[in-house]
């Protein structure tokens, strides 16, 4: 029977660590911070072990088959019923396979995060404005459909549309889905202002962040400067009479963040925390990745503000994804929040990059 035993060693390998971790959670002494760990890993690992113990099986199967028919005991309707088996097996077996080097990929080890956005017009005046509000909308639309939640951590508005936005999103894996959307996002359309029907192009930036807690790393309370303030802004009465907002600055990197969207100091304070940890992250993450630019063929985009990642034709009712060179005539859907089949196919294309890195 041929298999890959190179695979099958590894995930004789996976499924002991898996039996393993599940040993470890009888164990009453194990750390709360460590019990997130092991079901962490038992998750990513779960569906790796159930078809493994299908393909062990399968092969063992197998191999009995072969050992009987190379024997002479078997009589003609067990013969022929062994070769029928074993020629099923051998052709699951190659598909089972491709299975498993998808489900081994390398994964983002922010997948399962919930995420921080920050919205912003680029070039285009008030029509970016708009597409700022506009893109914001479609968001919250597409995070309704996948039963995820919005909050708004901070927000500027003008007569047009939006000077800036930030907000968290919670749910299941947003981050997986989300991180899609880093980048530079192009209008094409005839804005509301336009007498002439002159189509203008425009630009706004979306940054997605991965929203980290203090657990995940720690900021040195003397590297954080505080400061309160009053709040502006629409809200009554509350905003005005209460330094209620918080803003927090990172003395080693300069980067400062405020949030003033709720009624209380505490609140907005650990609102403004998760944004900075955000902010941090990016920029590490952002110097990492031009350090290492030159190797990384495996990604989808660079996550570079200045790369144009997609293009929004209102007059041909066009959405254009230049990453992967997709494009759909259904613009209209798609600021609905139907964006799953633009974030199903950049997660295809990351996969067949990933798969053709995998030594296995």
């Amino acid at each position: 029977m041929e298999y890959n035993k190179r695979l099958y060693e590894s995930l004789e390998a996976i499924r002991n660590k898996y039996d393993d971790l599940n040993k470890q959670l009888e164990t009453a002494s194990v750390p709360l911070d460590q019990l997130k760990d092991i079901n962490k890993q038992l998750k990513r690992n779960r569906p790796i072990v159930e078809l493994y113990k299908l393909y062990k099986a399968a092969i063992k199967t197998a191999e009995q088959d072969e050992k009987a028919l190379s024997g002479s005991g078997l009589d003609l309707e067990l013969s022929e019923l062994a070769k029928m088996e074993l020629e099923e097996i051998k052709a699951q077996v190659p598909k089972w396979e491709e299975q498993f080097k998808l489900l081994l990929l390398p994964v983002d080890p922010n997948n399962e995060k919930n995420v921080i956005i920050e919205m912003r017009p680029a070039a285009g005046g008030d029509e970016a404005s708009i597409f700022v509000a506009d893109l914001f909308d479609t968001y919250k639309r597409y995070a309704d459909k996948q039963g995820w939640k919005i909050k708004i951590m901070d927000m500027s508005t003008n007569a047009h549309g939006y000077d800036y936005a930030f907000f968290n999103i919670t749910g299941e894996d947003v981050y997986s889905k989300m991180k899609f959307e880093s980048g530079v996002h192009r209008v094409q359309r005839v804005p509301a202002t336009e007498s002439k029907g002159r189509v203008h192009t425009s630009t706004i930036t979306v940054a997605v962040m991965p929203e980290f807690e203090e657990i995940d790393f720690k900021i040195n309370p003397a590297d954080l400067r505080i400061d309160k303030f009053r709040a502006g802004g629409a809200g009554g009465q509350h905003v005005n009479r209460t330094d209620s907002a918080v803003r927090l600055t990172h003395i080693p990197t300069g980067i400062v963040v405020a949030c003033s969207q709720e009624r209380s100091q505490i609140e907005n304070k650990a609102m403004a925390m998760k944004l900075l940890l955000s902010r941090i992250w990016e920029k590490l993450e952002s110097e990492r990745t031009d350090a290492i630019a030159s190797m990384r063929k495996n990604q989808v985009g660079t996550g570079d503000r200045s790369e144009k990642i997609r293009t929004y034709n209102y007059p041909q009712n066009r959405v254009t994804d230049h990453r992967i060179g997709l494009t759909l005539n259904k613009l209209d859907q798609i600021m609905q929040g139907n964006l799953d089949e633009v974030i199903d196919a950049l997660t295809a294309d990351e996969q067949v990059r990933l798969m053709s890195n995998l030594k296995i």
